[in-house]
């Protein structure tokens, strides 16, 4: 069963010696069971992530969440908590090798909504390139969040 939700997204990006970069996003998604412990969560960007013309899917898992986006650009990054991921991120300009070590993840999904939180560094041709937390909260549309 797909559910219509509202999907909010807060990330934070830390580099070395910067103060870290704060990003919110409140859009409407779909959620949807996949198997019997799984479930997708998929949205559009838009012209404030930069990313506009691409579909973003979360795919979880118990121990596993996938992160595709398919359009303008294109990329898979795996988040398992103690591990490191290696995928290709392809852009308009090019296509960049990109290392994905997830520290702490978290997800809590039901067909009501739940959250998703992950914490991960990220490494760009080899190179780190920040610390990273999103934490997304999900709610069927029309549900008020309680406090």
């Amino acid at each position: 069963m797909e559910n219509n939700v509202i999907i909010s997204i807060q990330g934070r990006q830390s580099f070395e010696d910067q103060e870290p970069e704060v990003i919110e996003l409140v859009t409407e998604g779909q959620l949807a069971q996949d198997g019997e412990d799984g479930y997708t969560l998929s949205y559009q960007e838009s012209e404030l992530t930069g990313l506009e013309g691409t579909l973003t899917t979360f795919q979880v898992e118990p121990n596993r969440v996938t992160l595709l986006r398919v359009g303008e650009v294109n990329s898979q990054m795996v988040f398992e908590e103690g591990r490191r991921h290696l995928s290709m991120y392809n852009t308009p300009y090019g296509a960049l090798s990109v290392g994905v070590s997830t520290r702490k993840m978290k997800a809590q999904l039901s067909d009501a909504g739940g959250s998703i939180e992950i914490d991960y560094a990220l490494e760009i041709d080899h190179a780190v390139a920040g610390e990273n937390l999103f934490k997304i909260d999900i709610r069927k549309k029309g549900l008020t969040i309680r406090q």
